[in-house]
């Protein structure tokens, strides 16, 4: 009896032990490890998040849409978009927060509805007329077939921090309207912010909104 007890004593005393070392190892020394050859010397932009800077302070992540909305008014539900600014992809996704409060979504995902649905066909629609009101002007109108899938749909993760250039494009004369440029300097702004292709094969042309928009208020602050 008094064998079996030790050898229980024994057994779990190695265990713990065990325990401790892999905890130490995977659970403390691992990631420091990553974390500082991440920071020090290959990715520290990543690392911290894909941060965005702008007036000295972070304003957010290049990989995370934003919301460019005005105040909600009394009896609103829905905050209406501020159109001096561009705007990203409709904001559907699957759940809301009350944390970030600048992009409500915080659950990465889609709508999860077939193409086929009749409420998000009816979103589509929605959006498509919003789009071709919003971005028509006194000296140019939008035509529905004008209007890119980018415009009227969310992407797969909900939270996509980029836009077609043609969605820029569209934006570009009602952008500078509101904000006393002229299309000329609004459109090389889109130009300049245009990112080609990965590697030149992989995925699509693209530009984003929040980089956009900064080099907008850089641009409206000087005129």
């Amino acid at each position: 009896m008094n064998n079996s007890v030790t050898n229980t004593a024994r057994l779990l005393g190695a265990g713990l032990r065990a325990l401790l070392v892999l905890t130490l190892v995977t659970g403390v020394l691992y990631p420091l490890v990553v974390t500082g050859i991440a920071q020090g010397l290959l990715f520290p932009d990543k690392a911290n998040g894909s941060e965005i800077k702008a007036d000295g302070k972070v304003v957010g992540s290049s990989l995370i849409g934003q919301a460019y909305n005005l105040p909600l008014r009394e009896g609103q539900e829905t905050p209406a978009p501020d159109l001096k600014w561009f705007q990203g992809r409709p904001q559907n996704g699957l759940g809301t927060n009350s944390v970030n409060t600048r992009y409500k979504l915080i659950l990465s995902g889609a709508t999860n509805r077939s193409g086929d649905n009749e409420e998000l066909i009816q979103w589509v629609k929605d959006a498509k007329a919003a789009v071709v009101k919003d971005n028509s002007t006194d000296t140019y109108k939008v035509k529905p077939s004008q209007v890119p899938a980018d415009a009227v749909t969310s992407s797969g993760s909900g939270l996509d921090p980029d836009i077609s250039p043609q969605y820029a494009d569209l934006q570009v004369p009602r952008v500078a309207e509101r904000n006393g440029l002229s299309t000329a300097q609004v459109q090389k702004l889109v130009e300049e912010h245009t990112e080609g292709r990965t590697l030149g094969f992989m995925g699509e042309p693209r530009v984003n909104v929040l980089e956009l928009n900064i080099a907008l208020k850089e641009l409206t602050a000087k005129s």
